[in-house]
């Protein structure tokens, strides 16, 4: 009988032990990006995670959302989670096509390109990831009513994730920002900030998130977790804008480049690896989180699939351009 008891006792403690160790694995299989870093925030010019740790994450960005492009197609959670599993992505930037100049933007259709950005939120939250929600356009100023309009209802809807990060003026072309892009996005803060106190705000600056130093030495006050948008084109944009954003840097703003390539900034050319990877060096110096330019299938440069690539993920390297390899290789190992 003691002989059947110990047995018994001993099948007991080696199946604790099993289970204790499945629930470890479970636990670590489930632990994501944002469940580990929590709400980020902006401490001086570093965006930091919920134990005051700087951080930064690379991953990509979508394509227009506007079904012109056909980009739109791969706003779909396939992609999100392969995007996830198989890049490594920690970040994805959704861009709400808000250009007054095409005919089926946010602003002639909003049903349709709402509900495919929605898609693609409610699959970064499903997974853990962090997410850009983006006012895709160059002319924001024209139409700050509807961008306020849509900021409510997004700051509505996602405000309790942490998730979230709200990019109100994607590429400002070259205007002010003292007298144009500033009173734009203070007017957008402000509306965003009566229903979302914390998640960060980026701000757009000018000639194409270029002229961060400008904004960086007027800088919007009077709000916190306020960051600054910076794009950068590897064949086309060397030490000169490196320059730039140092310089932002030190006069204390923080910086997320919500956009890059490695290609020209017009998005055509081959792949710049030299230039990229002294960008992905001086990013990582400065902890500077960023997305890659773009996950579609478009025949040009910057997009990081072939044009015979499926909307639907799963995509093996022969998928990939020059510049979608080279892009993958950073996010991966970031």
């Amino acid at each position: 009988m003691r002989s059947i008891l110990l047995v018994l006792m001993i099948l007991m403690s080696c199946n604790s032990k099993k289970t204790s160790i499945k629930n470890k694995e479970n636990n670590r299989k489930e632990a994501t990006v944002v469940s580990k870093n929590g709400a980020l925030s902006v401490n001086g010019n570093q965006i930091v995670n919920s134990k005051d740790e700087a951080v930064s994450f690379a991953g990509n960005s979508l394509f227009w959302s506007n079904d012109y492009y056909r980009g739109n197609g791969f706003y779909n959670k396939n992609v999100v989670q392969h995007l996830k599993t198989d890049w490594n992505s920690t970040i994805i930037r959704i861009p709400m096509t808000s250009d007054p100049d095409i005919h089926d933007s946010y602003l002639f259709d909003k049903e349709t390109n709402q509900t495919k950005l929605e898609t693609v939120v409610d699959a970064c939250l499903e997974l853990g990831l962090y997410v850009i929600i983006d006012w895709h356009s160059h002319k924001a100023e024209d139409n700050e009513k509807e961008a306020i309009e849509f900021f409510t209802k997004m700051a509505t809807k996602y405000s309790k994730h942490p998730n979230i990060i709200y990019e109100i003026y994607n590429e400002p072309l070259k205007v002010s920002w003292d007298t144009v892009i500033k009173p734009y996005a203070e007017k957008v803060i402000a509306a965003i900030r009566k229903i979302d106190p914390d998640n960060i705000i980026v701000v757009g600056t000018p000639k194409w998130s270029q002229d961060v130093d400008n904004a960086s030495e007027n800088p919007i006050k009077g709000y916190k977790n306020i960051a600054y948008t910076l794009h950068f084109y590897a064949a086309s944009h060397n030490q000169w804008l490196m320059n730039k954003a140092q310089k932002a840097l030190d006069n204390g703003v923080a910086l997320i480049v919500t956009e890059w390539g490695s290609v020209m900034a017009d998005g055509g050319g081959k792949a710049d690896p030299e230039s990229t990877r002294k960008w992905m060096e001086f990013m990582k110096k400065n902890n500077l989180t960023h997305c890659n330019w773009s996950i579609n299938n478009k025949d040009e440069g910057a997009s990081a699939l072939k044009p015979t690539a499926d909307i639907s993920g799963n995509w093996s390297d022969e998928d990939l351009t020059e510049s979608g390899k080279l892009a993958k290789k950073y996010i991966m190992n970031w």
